[in-house]
């Protein structure tokens, strides 16, 4: 199905919870969001149906994500049902860190490959006052565990307000040079206009060389994470939604459908 595309999408990104345990100020209202209904969320069977139908059609690299996946109760249970499937040669997992020194030994047994983990400051009350009360010494030793149990590589995802040279992001660099750890800067969207850049050290936030679908938790196929766009998995079927939210990817010089994804978040 992929053949007309000017590139293939290979890459699934899977929202498997939208709770979290840290409440950071970029990405949370103060008092919270409105949850999902448990009943919505996908079972973990669902989510392996969509991974099966998705490395089907091409893709190759799977990343689990939330809120906060770690949170999810069984986690483990469903990354060494995802790592049982053949066709995944890049299996890794978003995470603030927070509960990865309790989880990165059973992760790991269960066959995940690597993980993403998110420190926007070194600084212990500057991270508390980000995440409204997270305690950075537990991410550190979640850094250390994964180190420890063999997940790499480990990158490191810092947002920056500008640019990578701000106070918090340099330190954040030298923590990284110092411990072999890989770091991005990711920076801040704006969310009332819905845009974005580049992800410094990284390839994400570039609509024309996007590989990526994301399933979120309530059974959606979306074409990029920043539209409303989204296909149910339930109401069509996993290949159908795929297949839309595919053909919604924009093509090289397709400047006009960027345009209307942001537009539609906006």
């Amino acid at each position: 199905m992929y053949d007309q595309f000017n590139r293939k999408i290979s890459y699934l990104r899977i929202s498997v919870t939208d709770r979290c345990n840290l409440r950071c100020v970029y990405c949370m209202p103060e008092e919270g969001i409105r949850l999902l209904d448990h009943k919505d969320i996908l079972s973990f069977e669902e989510i392996v149906e969509v991974v099966k139908e998705a490395v089907r059609l091409g893709i190759t690299k799977v990343r689990i994500t939330g809120g906060e996946p770690l949170v999810r109760k069984g986690i483990t249970r469903l990354v060494g049902m995802i790592s049982e499937l053949e066709g995944i040669d890049d299996f890794g997992l978003t995470t603030n860190g927070i509960l990865l020194e309790q989880f990165a030994h059973d992760l790991v047994k269960a066959g995940l490959h690597r993980v993403n983990i998110s420190l926007d400051t070194i600084e212990p009350e500057k991270f508390r006052q980000i995440t409204r009360g997270g305690d950075i010494e537990m991410v550190f030793r979640g850094i250390e565990a994964a180190r420890k149990t063999g997940l790499s590589p480990i990158k490191i995802n810092c947002v920056v307000k500008n640019s990578s040279t701000e106070p918090d992001a340099i330190g954040v660099k030298k923590f990284c040079d110092e411990n072999g750890l890989e770091v991005r800067f990711i920076h801040e969207m704006d969310l009332g206009s819905g845009c974005f850049t580049v992800v410094e050290g990284g390839k994400g936030g570039d609509c024309l060389s996007c590989n990526r679908l994301r399933l979120t938790a309530n059974g959606f196929i979306k074409p990029c994470l920043f539209s409303d766009l989204e296909f149910s998995i339930r109401e069509l079927g996993i290949r159908q939604a795929i297949e839309k939210a595919v053909n919604l990817k924009p093509e090289k010089g397709s400047q006009n459908l960027i345009n209307r994804f942001h537009n539609i978040g906006g």
